[in-house]
Parts: C-alpha cells; sequence; structure tokens
C-alpha cells in the first residue's frame, strides 16, 4: 500500500528470515501459535489510515447515542442476556477490507465488528519481533493515537486490572490451551499479571465465584471475558456441569458479554456511511436487491465466518425459517494489492479500539491484520499458500 516501502520490504525478504523470524516468535511461549504469521506486514499511509479513523468514528458516534441500548436490545439472543450489564464496552473491534472503489481509489470497507477483545496482548510483542528481523520505517507504528508500548501497557493494565488486587482478576475462557489465539492469553499475563482460567475450573459460592491460584481459594472479583457464547454451546456437552455464566453473580465483566451481541453484524444495518457497506435485517426486505451475487447472506449468530453465503442464490433465501436471525450485506470485493513473490495478496485490518471508564467515547489504540489469497480470510480459504495468515499494519506516525 506503500510502493516504496512494499519494495524494500519484498527486496529484503529471503526464506531464511522468515524462518529465523518464525524461531524467534516462537520462542517466549514454545507451542502456543497455532495460526499460520503471515511473512510480511502492512504499510498503511496517513491518508488511508484517516479514512479507516473517519469510517470507525462514524460507527463510534451511533454507539455512543444514547438510544443505542434501546436500538439493539434485540441483538442479544434469548436465554444469553447477562445481568449486571456494563453501560460502554470496554474493548470493540472494527475489520475493514482493503478494496478499491469505482474510480480505482484504495478505500476500507466494513466487514465486521465485534464489542469483545481481541489480540490486545499479542499485538505488543508480536511487531517487535517483526521490528528485529525486517525493515520497519522508525515513523511507522503498530500503536495508534500517539501510544507507545509503554503508555500502551500501563493503559491495558489499568483498563483489565483497575485498582483491584490483580490475584482478583482473571481471563476466562474454554479450555484456553487448546485455543488457536492462547499465545494472546500468554502475552497478556506477561503484561497485566492476570492468570488465565478455564470455565470448568471455577467454583461458585452463593453469588461469587472463585478459582485456585497457587492452589489456594481466591475470590474473583473481575472477569476479562474471552468466551464467545456460540462457542460455548457448541461444546456445553462435552465441558461436564460448568458453571451458568448467565446467572446472577457478584462479578465485573470486562467487557460484558451482552456487549458481545450488541456491537456485532446487528449494528450493521443502523450505519450510514460510505466505507460501511449497505445491509439490510433479511426479514425487513420488501424487495430483493437486483443482483443477489452482489451481497453475502449472514447468519447474525454465529461467528467466525460459520454458515456465511458468498454466492447467495434464491434458494438459500427460500431455505431459511427465521430471516430476523439473518442479514444481507453488500459484497465487498477485496483488492489484490500486496505483492508477493507470486500472486497479489488481499489485506484486512482490525481497529482496536479501548474504552476506559470514564471516557466519553472509545479510542483506537493499537491493530492487527490478515492477509488473503483465497476467497475469503480465513484458513481454510487459505490452505497451502503463502504471503497469508496474521499480521499487523505499520501506520504512517
Amino acid at each position: 500500500m506503500v510502493p516504496d516501502l512494499r519494495k524494500t520490504f519484498n527486496a529484503h525478504f529471503s526464506a531464511a528470515k522468515y524462518e529465523a523470524f518464525l524461531n524467534d516468535l516462537n520462542s517466549l511461549h514454545p507451542g502456543d501459535i497455532e495460526f499460520r504469521v503471515c511473512e510480511t506486514p502492512v504499510f498503511v499511509d496517513k491518508e488511508f489510515a484517516d479514512k479507516l479513523m473517519d469510517a470507525c468514528e462514524s460507527i463510534i458516534d451511533v454507539i455512543c447515542d444514547p438510544n443505542f441500548i434501546t436500538l439493539t436490545e434485540k441483538a442479544i439472543p434469548p436465554g444469553e442476556k447477562v445481568p449486571n450489564e456494563a453501560s460502554i464496552s470496554h474493548m470493540i473491534s472494527f475489520d475493514f477490507g482493503i478494496c478499491r472503489n469505482d474510480r480505482g481509489e484504495l478505500e476500507p470497507q466494513l466487514i465486521e465488528m465485534q464489542g469483545f477483545p481481541t489480540l490486545y496482548g499479542f499485538q505488543v510483542y508480536y511487531p517487535e519481533v517483526v521490528e528485529k528481523h525486517f525493515p520497519v520505517p522508525s515513523n511507522y507504528s503498530q500503536y495508534l493515537n500517539g501510544y507507545t508500548k509503554e503508555s500502551y501497557v500501563k493503559m491495558l493494565r489499568e483498563l483489565i486490572v483497575g485498582d483491584l488486587p490483580v490475584e482478583h482478576v482473571i481471563l476466562l475462557e474454554i479450555k484456553p490451551e487448546e485455543q488457536k489465539t492462547r499465545i494472546d492469553f500468554s502475552c497478556t499475563k506477561d503484561y497485566t499479571g492476570i492468570e488465565v482460567v478455564c470455565l470448568t475450573k471455577l467454583m461458585q459460592e452463593g453469588r461469587k465465584l472463585y478459582y485456585l491460584k497457587d492452589g489456594v481459594k481466591t475470590l474473583i472479583k473481575r472477569i476479562y471475558n474471552r468466551i464467545i457464547f456460540d462457542d460455548l454451546k457448541a461444546n456445553k456437552a462435552s465441558l461436564g456441569d460448568v458453571i451458568d455464566i448467565t446467572q446472577d453473580l457478584d462479578v465485573e465483566w470486562l467487557p460484558h458479554p451482552n456487549w458481545f451481541y450488541r456491537i456485532s453484524k446487528y449494528t450493521l444495518p443502523f450505519i450510514n456511511h460510505p466505507y460501511v457497506p449497505q445491509t439490510f435485517f433479511l426479514n425487513e426486505v420488501k424487495e430483493l436487491p437486483d443482483g443477489l451475487e452482489n451481497y453475502v447472506l449472514k447468519p447474525l449468530f454465529s461467528f467466525a465466518g460459520q454458515g456465511v453465503k458468498i454466492d447467495v442464490t434464491q434458494d438459500d433465501l427460500d431455505a431459511i425459517n427465521d430471516p430476523e436471525n439473518f442479514i444481507l450485506q453488500r459484497k465487498v470485493n477485496y483488492a489484490e494489492i500486496i505483492e508477493t513473490p507470486d500472486v497479489p495478496a488481499k489485506v484486512e485490518i482490525r481497529m482496536m479500539y479501548v474504552w476506559p471508564e470514564g471516557d466519553a467515547r472509545p479510542h483506537a489504540a493499537i491493530n492487527l491484520a490478515r492477509m488473503s489469497k483465497g476467497k475469503m480470510i480465513g484458513v481454510r480459504y487459505n490452505k497451502d499458500k503463502e504471503w497469508v495468515g496474521g499480521t499487523v499494519a505499520y501506520f504512517e506516525q
């Protein structure tokens, strides 16, 4: 996306350097990185960064509107609403595909968003290793809004732990040792000191939750939540008798689970911005738009790309019995813009926002990126391909 930097990076790249980089990256927590790490970062100039920020801030306007809670009340599936909801989502992510408009200009197009944490820890560590092995200009950074590593880690710890004793704050996940993103759990523990706890290890007494820390039963006052309820439902049979986390518990959530649904695909039809593809609730479509092939069909309550129909047909629509649980979103055509040794790659950038208590609005802090040569971003669409996978975007400062 910045031609001179791309040319320089590619000229200095070699398979041996990439192998050395991976060995270094895996040395901190061996075995924790299960996903494919891309050979290259993405470079973003100020002009394109401004487009990303403009789109994000427009969406933030919707989220900060006083009517947003009422607007998204139906976003939470029956039986999954958790009591004691926080008034804000402490972490929000916006995924943008990099596209080319009718004038041939690059522009971002929103794919999805989530009121849920992502790799807020790993994206501190990972770029540091990139910079040890590959050329990255000093005026480019993975941080946004003027953050440095020191100020970002300080903010992250204050956001997650706050003024609580660290032993009373945990990262909660289902079988964390089996999750493909477990490297982020390890890095989060490195930077904040909190323990990573499996849902099956929780103990309950009345409304209070406990876990074992170094063999000692320890009260949980705050949960940094990494459980996706869709995963919980899918795995519940294999987990045995676990605590129902939708009950009224004496614990703070960060972010609160309800925000996972409020800021999600459900929110897309309410946003009007040139970098947000036109989106409809399927049950509210009176007349289908011309050219179904230009739209993507997405289930509201399924995540990680599950159930998405890229090439929509009338038969797909006729087979749906619950149209209120689906959206039609105008298809985004990713631009093949990153030069690689074989064919160009597509890019998706995730803008990662934080919302500290007391702040009027959330703000951008850090990012991640993903590269693809398949039909969609994701492992199953990029098997046996190179210069694809997880990476980071460096923004011109």
